[in-house]
């Protein structure tokens, strides 16, 4: 018997029965809730409208409600979360609180939750807003890094699923809008502060690193003037330490016999510093009834500094002979090496993001018929970092005598190997600064940088109606003008100054780090900086590769739209929602370098765009049915602009063999991703404290993106003194294909369990399913199936909560399956990997003190993030039982104390 297969299912049904009899249950509560007589019922409603008046609910079941309110008043299907406090999202950073949404995945980089797939999209396919502006990036592309924003400076967070025309900048894929506070939103004044320690369970793995960090945020928010200026001052600072046991794979090659094979390995220990302080500011005035203006700030300036040291090693992909093999399952699961020559690496990575966003909003409403509004926003966001390697080895790779043996049995239940080397490779003394692995240089070193701008302006007006089906009419302007630059920067070989092999300086040695967790005891470590900065010479790179990554995108979009809303009757069915349009104009263009001859020296300067226009109707409809039960249609035509590195203008372009013209590059004149999306959702809403939902949705992919080569014409091109046997040629490009079909249902449910029996007041569940299929053939109807970047086929999210007379408590669960990601991979650019699914789980318990102590105000909160250190693990498609990529993060402990007044 299969018990991996076992406990998968169990896991899978305890989901599934969560569900079921919390759905089941809560229903039959709800209907012993609702069978009183009318007489009765009428003085029930009497005694509950008298307690809502005195009942004020906090914390984790005010954030709960704050989201269902969010959601059920809603004419778009949309998931929230709200903050519990002051400064106090659920979770420990916003990544974490949206991936427990139904139908929402997080992808971890570096242990930490950062991008997030919609439905089975990865992030280039939605779009974030702050306070309904669209946001710019670090990164090389569209997708947010969601950890560039401090949980602590957000109030609420929704995800819209379905299109709105009035939506400006809505993804494909869903848009996600994070909020922060309005002050005039508040009676009073709030002043609130949050101080956290925290600690890694791996402890120090790197001598310069440090296992503890700290968070500390305050957030004030007051009014003036009779309560018609308000402001609100938000800052966070995190101090966090990051540790990480890794093992990478270099591939698995085959022996003559067929059975496959270890052909390289790294065993690695990195230890990251990450440093962000993040800013919020809102000032809001409302004079009278007429006018409403608000002007909200906000930046971040995220610096991570990562040093990696691990021990290198070719093995069946190297000249090394192998011995003693064991062979079990078709591959070689043991034996030993002989003339190996292991690679030392003491690596440094920084990482300095800034993010910088500004908008002014202002409502002016002459009378009860007219809203007219006017929005203007700039936001900027800037990366710049180094990525350094530097090698020592037990010689130079000319060096007969530097070579070692290494025994390795594989482990089976992780695929990771355990070494015994027969040298140290802690001993300074036969350990040199050198070129060991013959790759040609003695360590290397790069400078990228992006830089993403973008500003826009709205007007818009609303008109509203006292009669008839529609309540009102939206339309309105709205132009961005938005540029990203990604630049390389310096990439050059490391050169040793006093010859090829060269001794470690005794005042730039470090405590040897332990390798244990693949067999090795130990590898020399080194001050990085100060042998970069002291004992090496840079000798710049000039390649085609480093040419292509310097490009700037700039895209100018002008939507229009129109949006009526409707509130009105279907015989005795209320029925809310809205049918609009949006006319979406974008000019696009991108500058680059055309590289003739693999001719780095003399790229030539060139560009290329194209204007598209795009009409994108939308519908949603929402039923209130009785019982506090809705129903809900959402149909649309949605885009997603291209990833900007594939609409960069740059080509590398010669005459191959064949005397034909051959290129490849960037593809400036691409055209959207297209999809008509529709959506159906039942929701049973339970007093506005629970609900109950199922969802459908299914997206006819009309474009897909994918390189592929194609004729192209390359009259004009300068052939170099030869004579080409054609004009035409070929050229590989990213081009839009046939798309296909993305389809799946979200099964939802918010338990407070004292719906069902009054004596489990204070405890609940929230639990959600969601199962996603794609069919995606951009080859046309007879070509393969392309997986989609972000799509695990299974996700769920398990909440048990309770709070109750100041304590609290919870543990979550968020799941999926096996997908295929993205992650930043060699030379600074975006590769492919295929992930294996991961449960991560998190807890938390805290106590909050009464207003009739003398701590009033005050709360102390305990959490453990990945409680069960949860791996994160690669593997190869082919090789689906073996590992590409192991990672175990620790567990994050935090022990904190808040104080509101």
């Amino acid at each position: 018997m299969d018990s991996g297969g076992v406990m998968l299912n169990l896991k899978r049904n305890l989901l599934s029965v969560a569900l079921a009899s919390a759905t089941m249950t809560l229903a039959m509560g709800a209907h012993a809730q609702t069978a009183p007589a009318p007489q009765q019922q009428d003085q029930e409603n009497a005694d509950e409208a008298r307690q809502l008046d005195t009942v004020v609910v906090t914390g984790i079941r005010a954030g709960i409600e704050n989201a269902i309110e969010t959601k059920q008043s809603s004419t778009s299907i949309v998931e929230a979360i709200s903050a519990e406090d002051i400064g106090k999202l659920p979770d420990l950073s916003i990544a974490e609180s949206i991936a427990r949404l139904p139908g929402l995945t997080a992808q971890r980089v570096a242990g930490r939750a950062s991008t997030i797939q919609i439905r089975g999209l990865a992030d280039d396919f939605g779009t974030t807003l702050l306070n309904g502006r669209e946001q710019v990036s670090v990164g090389h592309n569209r997708g947010v890094e969601f950890d560039q924003y401090p949980s602590e400076v957000m109030s609420a967070v929704v995800v819209y699923k379905t299109p709105d025309a009035s939506l400006i900048g809505q993804g494909l894929s869903g848009t996600v809008d994070l909020q922060t506070v309005r002050p005039l939103s508040f009676p009073d004044r709030v002043i609130a502060f949050n101080v956290r320690g925290e600690r890694n369970s791996l402890g120090e793995l790197n001598p310069e690193s440090d296992d503890t960090g700290y968070r500390v945020s305050g957030t004030y928010i007051d009014q003036f003037l009779d309560d018609t200026l308000g402001v609100a001052i938000g800052y966070a600072r995190l101090d966090s330490p990051g540790q990480a046991n890794r093992w990478e794979a270099w591939g698995y090659p085959q022996t003559p016999s067929g059975a496959w094979l270890l052909g390289g390995s790294k065993s690695q220990v990195s230890s990251v510093d990450n440093v962000r302080d993040g800013l919020m500011a809102a000032i809001e005035w409302k004079p009278n009834e007429q006018h409403h203006s608000i002007v909200d700030l906000y930046y971040s300036r995220f610096e991570k500094t990562e040093t990696l040291r691990f021990l290198e090693v070719g093995l069946g992909w190297s000249g090394a002979t192998l011995s003693n093999a064991v062979v079990e399952d078709g591959g070689v699961v043991g034996g030993r090496f002989t003339g190996v020559r292991p690679v030392l690496r003491n690596d440094r990575n920084t990482q300095d993001d800034k993010l910088f966003a500004i908008g002014w909003n202002h409502r002016f409403t002459p009378n009860a018929d007219w809203t007219l509004i006017g929005d203007l926003s700039f936001s900027k966001a800037e990366r710049e970092e180094m990525l350094l390697e530097t090698y020592a080895g037990l010689g130079h790779v000319s060096d007969p005598g530097a070579t070692d043996t290494v025994d390795f049995v594989i482990d089976r239940s992780t695929g990771k190997p355990h070494l015994t080397f027969g040298r140290s490779y802690t001993d300074p003394a036969t350990i040199v600064l050198t070129d060991p692995g013959g790759w040609g240089q003695d360590g290397f070193v790069k400078f990228p940088s992006v830089e993403d701008r973008l500003y826009s302006a709205r007007v818009s007006a609303e008109r509203n109606f006292e009669t008839g089906m529609f309540s009102s009419v939206e339309f309105g302007l709205n132009h961005a003008n938005r540029e990203k630059t990604r630049a390389s920067g310096l990439e050059a070989f490391l050169r040793l100054r006093d010859g090829q092999e060269v001794p470690i300086p005794a005042g730039f040695l470090r405590d040897p780090v332990d390798l244990g967790y693949t067999g090795i005891p130990g590898s020399i470590t080194y001050d990085v900086m100060g042998v970069f900065r002291s004992m090496y010479d840079l000798d710049e790179l000039v390649h085609p590769d480093v040419r292509n990554k310097n490009w700037t995108v700039e895209e100018k979009v002008t939507t229009a739209y129109m949006q009526w809303n409707i509130n009105t009757d279907m015989g005795t069915v209320p029925l809310r929602g809205n049918i609009g349009v949006q006319v979406v104009r974008t000019d696009q263009s991108s500058q680059g370098y055309l590289v003739p001859f693999s001719d780095a020296d003399t790229p030539v300067r060139i560009s290329g765009g194209r204007t598209d226009t795009e009409i994108l109707p939308s519908l949603n409809l929402a039923w209130s049915l009785p019982a506090d039960q809705m129903l809900r249609f959402g149909l649309g035509l949605q885009i997603a602009k291209p990833r900007m590195d594939q609409m960069r203008a740059n080509q590398n372009v010669s005459i191959n063999a064949a005397n034909l013209w051959e290129g490849n590059g960037g593809n400036p004149e691409l055209e959207p991703w297209k999809a008509t999306a529709v959506d159906l959702s039942y929701e049973k809403y339970f007093g506005g404290r629970g609900y109950v939902s199922l969802a459908a949705f299914h997206k006819d992919l009309h474009t897909w993106i994918k390189e592929d080569t194609v004729f192209r014409d390359y009259t004009g091109y300068d052939p170099r003194g030869r004579t080409p046997a054609s004009p035409i040629g070929t050229f590989t490009t990213p081009v839009n294909k046939e798309g296909g079909k993305l389809y799946g249902f979200e099964v939802a449910v918010s338990v407070p369990f004292d719906l069902m029996w009054e004596p489990l007041e204070g405890f609940g569940l929230i639990a959600s399913y969601t199962n996603t299929h794609s069919a995606v053939r951009p080859d046309g109807p007879d070509g393969a199936v392309e997986p989609l970047p972000g799509l695990s086929r299974e996700v769920s999210n398990l909440t048990f909560y309770y709070e109750n007379h100041g304590f609290s408590a919870r543990v979550s669960q968020r799941k999926r399956s096996s997908f295929m990601g993205e992650v930043t991979g060699f030379g600074a650019d975006r590769s492919r990997r295929w992930i294996r699914g991961e449960e991560i789980v998190d807890f938390q318990m805290g106590y909050a003190f009464g207003d009739d102590t003398a701590l009033r105000g005050m709360s102390v909160l305990l959490q453990i993030n990945n409680l069960t250190n949860e791996p994160y693990r690669e593997y190869f498609p082919e090789f689906s039982n073996l590992p590409r990529f192991y990672s175990e993060y620790g567990r994050q402990v935090l022990l904190g104390v808040s104080y509101k007044f």
